[in-house]
Protein backbone atom coordinates (compact mmCIF):
# COMPACT_ATOMS: atom_id res chain seq x y z
CA UNK A 1 0.00 0.00 0.00
CA UNK A 2 2.85 2.34 0.94
CA UNK A 3 4.60 1.52 -2.31
CA UNK A 4 1.49 2.38 -4.30
CA UNK A 5 1.17 5.67 -2.41
CA UNK A 6 4.80 6.58 -3.16
CA UNK A 7 4.34 5.68 -6.81
CA UNK A 8 1.22 7.84 -7.04
CA UNK A 9 3.01 10.73 -5.36
CA UNK A 10 5.96 10.43 -7.73
CA UNK A 11 3.60 10.34 -10.69
CA UNK A 12 1.77 13.44 -9.42
CA UNK A 13 5.04 15.29 -8.88
CA UNK A 14 6.13 14.37 -12.38
CA UNK A 15 2.90 15.65 -13.90
CA UNK A 16 3.10 18.89 -11.92
CA UNK A 17 6.72 19.34 -12.97
CA UNK A 18 5.77 18.83 -16.59
CA UNK A 19 2.96 21.38 -16.30
CA UNK A 20 5.28 23.94 -14.69
CA UNK A 21 7.93 23.33 -17.34
CA UNK A 22 5.34 23.69 -20.08
CA UNK A 23 4.08 26.94 -18.58
CA UNK A 24 7.62 28.30 -18.33
CA UNK A 25 8.30 27.31 -21.91
CA UNK A 26 5.12 29.05 -23.01
CA UNK A 27 6.24 32.22 -21.23
CA UNK A 28 9.62 32.22 -22.97
CA UNK A 29 8.45 31.36 -26.49
CA UNK A 30 6.48 34.58 -26.94
CA UNK A 31 8.79 37.10 -28.65
CA UNK A 32 9.29 40.57 -27.28
CA UNK A 33 9.81 43.76 -29.27
CA UNK A 34 12.13 46.62 -28.49
CA UNK A 35 11.42 50.19 -29.56
CA UNK A 36 14.64 52.19 -29.63
CA UNK A 37 14.94 55.93 -30.25
CA UNK A 38 18.28 57.63 -30.93
CA UNK A 39 18.77 61.40 -30.77
CA UNK A 40 21.87 62.67 -32.57
CA UNK A 41 24.02 65.73 -32.26
CA UNK A 42 23.11 68.32 -34.92
CA UNK A 43 24.27 67.21 -38.36
CA UNK A 44 25.24 63.70 -37.23
CA UNK A 45 22.19 61.70 -38.35
CA UNK A 46 23.80 60.74 -41.71
CA UNK A 47 26.80 59.35 -39.82
CA UNK A 48 24.52 57.28 -37.58
CA UNK A 49 22.54 55.97 -40.54
CA UNK A 50 25.80 55.07 -42.30
CA UNK A 51 26.90 53.04 -39.30
CA UNK A 52 23.60 51.16 -39.11
CA UNK A 53 23.47 50.59 -42.87
CA UNK A 54 27.02 49.28 -43.14
CA UNK A 55 27.54 47.51 -39.83
CA UNK A 56 25.06 47.67 -36.95
CA UNK A 57 22.09 45.89 -38.56
CA UNK A 58 24.29 42.95 -39.61
CA UNK A 59 25.79 42.71 -36.13
CA UNK A 60 22.34 42.75 -34.54
CA UNK A 61 21.35 39.75 -36.68
CA UNK A 62 24.66 38.06 -35.84
CA UNK A 63 23.74 38.21 -32.17
CA UNK A 64 20.17 36.93 -32.56
CA UNK A 65 18.26 40.20 -32.86
CA UNK A 66 15.78 40.54 -35.73
CA UNK A 67 15.65 43.88 -37.53
CA UNK A 68 11.94 44.67 -37.97
CA UNK A 69 11.91 48.29 -39.19
CA UNK A 70 13.97 51.48 -39.19
CA UNK A 71 12.45 54.93 -39.59
CA UNK A 72 13.35 58.60 -39.46
CA UNK A 73 10.72 61.26 -38.70
CA UNK A 74 9.40 63.21 -41.67
CA UNK A 75 9.12 66.54 -39.82
CA UNK A 76 11.75 68.76 -38.20
CA UNK A 77 13.41 68.75 -35.76
CA UNK A 78 13.22 64.97 -35.48
CA UNK A 79 13.82 64.53 -39.21
CA UNK A 80 17.32 65.90 -38.69
CA UNK A 81 18.23 64.24 -35.39
CA UNK A 82 16.29 61.01 -34.72
CA UNK A 83 16.43 57.34 -35.69
CA UNK A 84 13.51 55.18 -34.53
CA UNK A 85 13.63 51.43 -34.91
CA UNK A 86 12.05 48.17 -33.86
CA UNK A 87 13.83 44.91 -32.98
CA UNK A 88 12.39 41.49 -32.22
CA UNK A 89 13.90 39.21 -29.56
CA UNK A 90 12.95 35.65 -28.66
CA UNK A 91 12.46 36.72 -25.04
CA UNK A 92 13.25 39.53 -22.64
CA UNK A 93 16.17 37.53 -21.29
CA UNK A 94 17.46 36.92 -24.81
CA UNK A 95 17.39 40.66 -25.50
CA UNK A 96 19.72 41.34 -22.56
CA UNK A 97 22.08 38.51 -23.56
CA UNK A 98 22.13 39.59 -27.21
CA UNK A 99 22.93 43.22 -26.44
CA UNK A 100 25.67 42.23 -24.01
CA UNK A 101 27.25 40.01 -26.69
CA UNK A 102 26.86 42.79 -29.26
CA UNK A 103 28.55 45.37 -27.04
CA UNK A 104 31.44 42.98 -26.31
CA UNK A 105 31.93 41.98 -29.94
CA UNK A 106 35.42 43.09 -31.11
CA UNK A 107 33.97 43.88 -34.54
CA UNK A 108 31.44 46.29 -33.02
CA UNK A 109 34.11 47.92 -30.86
CA UNK A 110 36.24 48.51 -33.96
CA UNK A 111 33.26 49.92 -35.89
CA UNK A 112 32.32 52.28 -33.07
CA UNK A 113 35.89 53.51 -32.67
CA UNK A 114 36.31 54.12 -36.40
CA UNK A 115 32.96 55.89 -36.60
CA UNK A 116 33.74 58.19 -33.70
CA UNK A 117 37.20 58.97 -35.09
CA UNK A 118 35.61 59.89 -38.44
CA UNK A 119 32.53 61.77 -37.22
CA UNK A 120 33.14 62.68 -33.59
CA UNK A 121 30.41 62.38 -30.96
CA UNK A 122 27.23 61.17 -32.67
CA UNK A 123 24.57 60.70 -29.99
CA UNK A 124 23.33 63.72 -28.04
CA UNK A 125 21.22 61.78 -25.51
CA UNK A 126 21.12 58.28 -24.03
CA UNK A 127 19.25 55.75 -26.16
CA UNK A 128 15.56 55.41 -25.28
CA UNK A 129 14.63 51.72 -25.08
CA UNK A 130 11.23 50.14 -24.40
CA UNK A 131 10.77 46.37 -24.25
CA UNK A 132 7.21 45.45 -25.28
CA UNK A 133 4.87 42.55 -25.98
CA UNK A 134 2.19 42.44 -28.65
CA UNK A 135 -1.40 42.94 -27.59
CA UNK A 136 -3.82 40.10 -28.26
CA UNK A 137 -5.39 42.06 -31.12
CA UNK A 138 -2.18 43.11 -32.86
CA UNK A 139 -1.73 41.77 -36.38
CA UNK A 140 1.40 39.82 -37.25
CA UNK A 141 4.01 42.26 -38.48
CA UNK A 142 4.62 42.06 -42.21
CA UNK A 143 7.49 43.64 -44.18
CA UNK A 144 6.69 47.32 -44.55
CA UNK A 145 6.03 48.97 -47.88
CA UNK A 146 8.23 51.27 -49.87
CA UNK A 147 7.00 54.83 -50.31
CA UNK A 148 4.49 54.74 -47.44
CA UNK A 149 4.30 57.00 -44.40
CA UNK A 150 4.28 55.39 -40.95
CA UNK A 151 2.94 56.89 -37.75
CA UNK A 152 4.17 56.00 -34.28
CA UNK A 153 1.51 56.73 -31.68
CA UNK A 154 1.94 56.46 -27.91
CA UNK A 155 -1.07 56.56 -25.58
CA UNK A 156 -0.98 57.05 -21.82
CA UNK A 157 -4.09 55.55 -20.24
CA UNK A 158 -5.86 57.12 -17.31
CA UNK A 159 -5.13 55.36 -14.03
CA UNK A 160 -6.57 51.84 -14.04
CA UNK A 161 -8.01 52.14 -17.56
CA UNK A 162 -5.45 50.46 -19.81
CA UNK A 163 -7.60 47.33 -20.10
CA UNK A 164 -10.58 49.46 -21.17
CA UNK A 165 -8.41 51.31 -23.68
CA UNK A 166 -7.20 48.02 -25.14
CA UNK A 167 -10.78 46.75 -25.30
CA UNK A 168 -11.80 49.84 -27.26
CA UNK A 169 -9.02 49.27 -29.78
CA UNK A 170 -9.78 45.54 -29.97
CA UNK A 171 -13.53 45.95 -30.45
CA UNK A 172 -13.79 49.23 -32.36
CA UNK A 173 -10.81 51.46 -33.10
CA UNK A 174 -8.70 49.12 -35.23
CA UNK A 175 -11.66 48.36 -37.52
CA UNK A 176 -12.47 52.06 -37.85
CA UNK A 177 -8.84 52.85 -38.69
CA UNK A 178 -8.98 50.34 -41.57
CA UNK A 179 -12.34 51.76 -42.66
CA UNK A 180 -10.70 55.16 -43.08
CA UNK A 181 -7.66 53.93 -44.99
CA UNK A 182 -5.18 53.43 -42.15
CA UNK A 183 -3.37 50.09 -41.97
CA UNK A 184 -2.74 48.59 -38.53
CA UNK A 185 0.92 47.50 -38.37
CA UNK A 186 1.38 46.52 -34.71
CA UNK A 187 0.16 47.20 -31.17
CA UNK A 188 2.29 46.72 -28.06
CA UNK A 189 2.37 47.34 -24.33
CA UNK A 190 5.61 47.73 -22.33
CA UNK A 191 6.68 44.94 -19.97
CA UNK A 192 8.15 47.14 -17.21
CA UNK A 193 6.36 49.37 -14.74
CA UNK A 194 5.12 52.03 -14.62
CA UNK A 195 4.56 51.97 -18.40
CA UNK A 196 3.18 48.41 -18.32
CA UNK A 197 0.15 49.72 -16.45
CA UNK A 198 -0.67 52.73 -18.59
CA UNK A 199 1.05 52.70 -22.00
CA UNK A 200 -0.13 51.57 -25.43
CA UNK A 201 2.25 51.92 -28.37
CA UNK A 202 1.29 51.31 -31.98
CA UNK A 203 2.25 51.97 -35.59
CA UNK A 204 -0.05 52.79 -38.50
CA UNK A 205 0.66 52.90 -42.22
CA UNK A 206 -0.63 55.74 -44.43
CA UNK A 207 -0.30 56.33 -48.15
CA UNK A 208 1.29 59.70 -47.31
CA UNK A 209 1.51 62.22 -44.49
CA UNK A 210 -1.41 64.15 -45.98
CA UNK A 211 -3.46 60.96 -46.32
CA UNK A 212 -2.83 60.18 -42.67
CA UNK A 213 -4.01 63.63 -41.58
CA UNK A 214 -7.14 63.34 -43.72
CA UNK A 215 -7.84 59.82 -42.51
CA UNK A 216 -7.75 60.92 -38.88
CA UNK A 217 -10.09 63.82 -39.65
CA UNK A 218 -12.58 61.40 -41.25
CA UNK A 219 -12.13 58.96 -38.37
CA UNK A 220 -12.79 61.67 -35.78
CA UNK A 221 -15.96 62.78 -37.60
CA UNK A 222 -17.33 59.25 -38.05
CA UNK A 223 -20.67 58.84 -36.17
CA UNK A 224 -19.67 55.28 -35.27
CA UNK A 225 -16.51 56.57 -33.55
CA UNK A 226 -18.41 59.33 -31.77
CA UNK A 227 -20.83 56.73 -30.40
CA UNK A 228 -17.92 54.59 -29.17
CA UNK A 229 -16.32 57.58 -27.43
CA UNK A 230 -19.60 58.54 -25.78
CA UNK A 231 -20.08 55.01 -24.47
CA UNK A 232 -16.50 54.47 -23.27
CA UNK A 233 -16.22 57.90 -21.63
CA UNK A 234 -19.22 57.47 -19.35
CA UNK A 235 -16.88 56.98 -16.39
CA UNK A 236 -14.23 59.45 -17.55
CA UNK A 237 -11.65 59.63 -20.31
CA UNK A 238 -9.64 56.48 -21.01
CA UNK A 239 -6.52 58.55 -21.74
CA UNK A 240 -4.62 60.80 -19.36
CA UNK A 241 -3.26 63.14 -22.03
CA UNK A 242 -3.17 63.76 -25.75
CA UNK A 243 -1.48 60.89 -27.66
CA UNK A 244 2.07 61.41 -28.88
CA UNK A 245 2.40 61.11 -32.65
CA UNK A 246 5.43 60.94 -34.98
CA UNK A 247 5.11 60.69 -38.75
CA UNK A 248 7.98 58.63 -40.17
CA UNK A 249 9.47 57.19 -43.35
CA UNK A 250 11.53 54.04 -43.80
CA UNK A 251 15.29 54.34 -44.03
CA UNK A 252 16.94 53.01 -47.18
CA UNK A 253 18.27 49.99 -45.24
CA UNK A 254 14.99 48.97 -43.55
CA UNK A 255 13.36 45.71 -44.66
CA UNK A 256 10.46 46.44 -47.02
CA UNK A 257 8.15 45.19 -49.69
CA UNK A 258 8.48 46.72 -53.13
Amino acid sequence: MLTLFRAARLLLCGVLGLLVSSAMAAETTEPVYELRIYTCEPGKLPALLERFRDHTCKLFEKHGMKNVAYWVPTDAPGAETKLIYLLEHSSREAAAVSFQAFRNDPEWKAVRTASEEKHGKILALPVESTIMVKTDYSPDIQPLRDGKTYELRIYTASEGKLDELNARFRDHTCKLFEKHGMKNIGYWTPVSEPEASNRLIYVLEHDSKEAGINSFKAFGADPAWKAVVAETHKNGSLTAKKPESVMMKLTDFSARQK
